[in-house]
Order: C-alpha cells, then sequence, then structure tokens
C-alpha cells in the first residue's frame, strides 16, 4: 500500500464512510423513511416497490423511484428533501478515525485531496467548513447532481474529481467503503483502496477485486509517513 499511496498525485475520498459518519445522529433509515412519507404526500406511493418499501438506504429509496421516470418535479422534491437531511445531518456527523488528519497530512505533502460521493456536495461542504477541512479540500467536491443516474457506481463523479484536479487516473487513488465505490474507480481507471469495518465488508472488496484494503485510516497515514 505504501507504493499507492507514494504514487499518488491525488487522492479521492468517498465522502460518508470514509471521512465520516454522516447520519450519526439521527438514522439513514428515518431518512429513507422520511422519503417514503413524502411520496404519500406528493400522492407516488404507488411507486414504492416491496423492496422500496423496506429499504434503510434513501440513496436506494431515491433511485429506485427515479427508475420508474415519474415526472421530473416528483425526482426533484425527493431529492430536494434528501439534500436538506443531508445537510442537517452535517452539522452532527462524526469524523472517521484519522480522516482529519489524513486530508491535512496529504495536502501539506503536496497531494490533491477531491471528494467524490452520492451525497449532496452542499453536505460535504458544510462538513469540512465545520471541521477546517475546506482549504485542504480546494473546493474540489463533487456530489450528487440531477441526473441521478450518474450515482457510483457510474463513474461520473470520480472523473470530475479528477478534471477539477488536473490528474491522469492512474496518478489518482480512490478511497471508498462500497463495492459501488470500487466500481466507480474501477471504470475510471483510478487504483482503489477500500476502507472496511469489519470482515464482511474486507471479504465483500476482495471478492470484488480489490487489492488494498484497510481496516483504519491509520494505515494509510503510516504508509504516508505520518
Amino acid at each position: 500500500m505504501r507504493g499507492l499511496i507514494s504514487h499518488a498525485h491525488c487522492v479521492l475520498f468517498d465522502f460518508d464512510g470514509p471521512v465520516c459518519q454522516l447520519f450519526a445522529v439521527r438514522s439513514a433509515a428515518s431518512v429513507a423513511e422520511r422519503l417514503r412519507e413524502l411520496t404519500d404526500e406528493l400522492a407516488v406511493s404507488a411507486l414504492l416497490t416491496p423492496e422500496l418499501r423496506t429499504s434503510p438506504d434513501p440513496h436506494r429509496v431515491l433511485r429506485g423511484i427515479a427508475r420508474q421516470r415519474p415526472a421530473p418535479e416528483v425526482v426533484s422534491r425527493l431529492e430536494a428533501a434528501l439534500t436538506r437531511e443531508e445537510v442537517r445531518a452535517a452539522g452532527s456527523a462524526a469524523p472517521t478515525p484519522y480522516a482529519a488528519t489524513l486530508i491535512a497530512a496529504l495536502a501539506t505533502r503536496g497531494r490533491q485531496v477531491a471528494i467524490a460521493t452520492n451525497n449532496s456536495p452542499l453536505a460535504a461542504v458544510r462538513y469540512l467548513e465545520r471541521l477546517r477541512l475546506s482549504g485542504y479540500v480546494g473546493g474540489r467536491v463533487h456530489g450528487r447532481t440531477a441526473d441521478l443516474s450518474l450515482l457510483k457506481p457510474h463513474p461520473d463523479s470520480v472523473l470530475r474529481a479528477l478534471g477539477s484536479t488536473g490528474t491522469l487516473p492512474a496518478r489518482a487513488v480512490m478511497i471508498g467503503d462500497s463495492l459501488a465505490d470500487h466500481a466507480a474507480a474501477d471504470a475510471a481507471g483510478v487504483p482503489f483502496l477500500g476502507y472496511a469495518l469489519d470482515d464482511a465488508g474486507e471479504d465483500a472488496f476482495r471478492a470484488a477485486g480489490a487489492e488494498h484494503v484497510v481496516r483504519s485510516l491509520q494505515w494509510v497515514l503510516a504508509a504516508l509517513g505520518q
């Protein structure tokens, strides 16, 4: 892993997981339930499949509804509601251990740092400002757009992050905690470092072909020489 980090000119972070635990206070499941309630208010609850009616993942609920191509204003209202919840959650998000130190260390050692996330960029910006990390990222925050088909595993946010740093894919590293992060990085040609919290997460990354996986960002700091 030391070679992976030392070779990189740019390090891309997924946001919720590698940088912070966004829904540390209000759970993601409660936000997913709020989106389901909004479908009732908008009289489109028929769009909720059996899986979407029970999913604890608000992104899955939003994307699942969007794939059914309802009226654009329906998707817009749901996405705006999720954005409000994410921005609110950024005010109480729990920092991932060693993440802030790693971001600062990378930047001060000449690496560019960027965020590539399925979350609202407004939430990531609020969190970075709260932790006084904005200066290390320099505005390179690339999150959810109005086109929900471009969410990871689509490489769109990763490609935008590369473009903002002027970095070739082979000279970057993506740190992510999901198989969607891995797939997006792979599609963009960016080396990947998996962040797994447990055996199941690490096994899933290995099965997907991830060569580098860590349980703590402490090991990335060590590889950097911090």
